[in-house]
């Protein structure tokens, strides 16, 4: 019986990720890239879109059909995610204008947050969000080029994230699925219509400059003759709308029901939680999800992995050097004595905030704090109170989810993170609750395969349901209750940490701008 296959590819913050599975859900290939993020000013994130994201599709593509011997014909369709939400300018022929501006992570639209919540005015917002305006949504990011770039807004066809440019440099056609396009794009598109509302327009775009609107799995285009002598792919190869990363993922690992949770560790940390409705509160995110007829409540973090990174480059340089010359992993290296520090690091804690915050705190001027070091506090404390202070952020949005009685009967935790174990045992303490790693933790990319099968109705694969029978625990981390007991106490005092230094976070970052505004 002839096999057939299926083929996901997934753009993030620092890399992209492809796999091929086949009919049976078995992965037959997985390939990755990395790219860098570039940092122009302060606040300012950056991917150069043609190169980042277009460039390293074609790179996977092509190597997943290399590694698996597979001909490009067996590829019955292709799923695509990318990370969101973010604002790229393109021209008619889908040239970038500028680099791409990033998620959550930029936050140079606050003065257009500003503009836009006086415009509307706060009960209007809320309304529209279930929380104040904040540097994860594009409207914000749309208003800015708008002001500060007029030349490149002049000439700009459309305003698109980083599925819709994918999908559209393969098949020509302009769409962003419904998860991504409600919630980042609010309250650009009406959300019983979908179509984008002229009224609320206006003082940001034109209509005719957004995208169209599609479910995730809708097959919305074919692989193009173009796109097809680039990325090795069969021309007229289905392709679906494509969505958010974090999207993806989370349907990776069974989100596709109330109660089941995702809690992605990658450069960010993103929680996504399946729910019956919108619930809303300002401090966290609602939207329709993926899955027809399920809502999610989800948050997200701006550092996790980037701020494991920072303190390799900056606090551990031997680390890299050893990595260099004798090939043993830094990260690694970086772990020596950490499992032997007791739990709150002998009274250090870190606020985490080396790049602003979203979620629950919603502050792109938050700074980070290093709280209670003493002489006595080694460079293994530092780093495990770092490794502590993800948990706790992850635990305090966690308690928010809760207090909305939403029950949680599974959290798989995914992303470069899992590969650290006793960090994972760390954060499973902290909650107090279990949590595992799946069995397919290649993430983004396996949801967008998985999603491809079952958008072609593919037999096996007919429903989001189905797709359970793929998805598999490999390693849980249980609680040490005990442990848990002490980090509750620790807990109370990072959760007081922010608002009993928030002003001052602010008068600095003042500061810091109008020096760099000066320079």
């Amino acid at each position: 019986m002839a096999v057939s296959y299926f083929m996901g590819i997934d753009t993030g913050t620092n890399s992209s990720k492809g796999v091929l599975i086949d009919d049976q859900g078995n992965v037959v290939a997985q390939y990755s890239t990395s790219h860098s993020m570039s940092n122009p000013s302060p606040g300012h994130y950056e991917h150069d879109a043609e190169k980042d994201w277009w460039g390293d599709f074609c790179i996977i593509s092509r190597k997943l059909l290399e590694l698996s011997g597979i001909k490009a014909d067996k590829v019955k369709a292709l799923g695509t995610s990318a990370l969101g939400a973010d604002c790229l300018p393109v021209d008619e022929r889908c040239r970038p204008l500028r680099k791409a501006i990033l998620y959550g992570i930029d936050a140079r639209a606050t003065d257009e947050i500003d503009q836009l919540t006086k415009m509307y005015g706060d009960e209007q917002i809320r309304k529209w969000y279930g929380r104040p305006l904040c540097s994860s949504d594009v409207m914000p990011k749309i208003l800015w080029i708008r002001n500060k770039e007029p030349e490149v807004y002049a000439k700009t066809y459309k305003f698109i994230t980083a599925s819709t440019y994918l999908t559209a440099k393969l098949t020509g056609n302009y769409v962003v699925d419904k998860f991504l396009g409600l919630a980042s794009f609010n309250p650009l598109y009406d959300p019983k219509t979908y179509r984008p509302v002229e009224k609320y327009c206006a003082p940001i775009c034109r209509p005719d400059q957004l995208a169209e609107i599609h479910e995730a799995t809708d097959v919305v285009g074919y692989v193009t003759p173009e796109a097809a002598e680039e990325t090795g792919l069969k021309e007229g190869t289905p392709v679906l709308t494509g969505t958010d990363d974090s999207g993806a993922e989370a349907i990776s690992v069974g989100v596709v029901s109330p109660g089941k949770m995702m809690i992605q560790i990658g450069s960010s940390v993103y929680m996504i939680l399946g729910t019956t409705g919108l619930i809303d509160d300002e401090r966290l995110w609602r939207e329709e999800f993926i899955v027809p007829g399920l809502c999610d409540i989800s948050a997200g973090t701006n550092t996790a992995g980037s701020l494991t990174k920072w303190y390799r480059d900056t606090i551990y340089p031997d680390a890299m050097k050893k990595e260099a010359e004798e090939g043993v992993d830094a990260y690694q290296e970086m772990m020596k004595g950490v499992d032997e520090i007791r739990p709150g690091c002998d009274g250090l804690i870190t606020l985490p905030y080396w790049a602003g915050e979203r979620t629950p705190i919603n502050d792109p001027q938050a700074k980070g704090i290093l709280f209670g070091l003493t002489l006595s506090h080694t460079r293994a404390h530092i780093y495990r109170s770092a490794l502590e202070a993800v948990a706790f952020s992850i635990n305090q949005q966690l308690k928010l989810m809760k207090d909305h009685d939403i029950p949680i009967d599974q959290i798989f935790v995914t992303g470069g993170g899992t590969l650290n174990p006793v960090w994972m045992q760390i954060i499973a303490d902290v909650l107090g609750i279990s949590i595992s790693s799946p069995a397919v933790n290649i993430g983004a990319s396996f949801g967008d395969a998985l999603m491809a099968a079952s958008a072609i109705s593919y037999p096996g694969f007919e429903t989001y349901d189905s797709l359970l029978k793929y998805i598999r625990p490999d390693k849980t981390y249980i609680p040490d209750m005990e442990k848990h007991e002490i980090y509750k106490k620790y807990q109370k005092i990072y959760d007081d940490l922010y608002e009993a230094n928030k002003d001052l976070m602010h008068r600095v970052d003042e500061l810091a701008n109008s020096r760099s505004a000066a320079d």
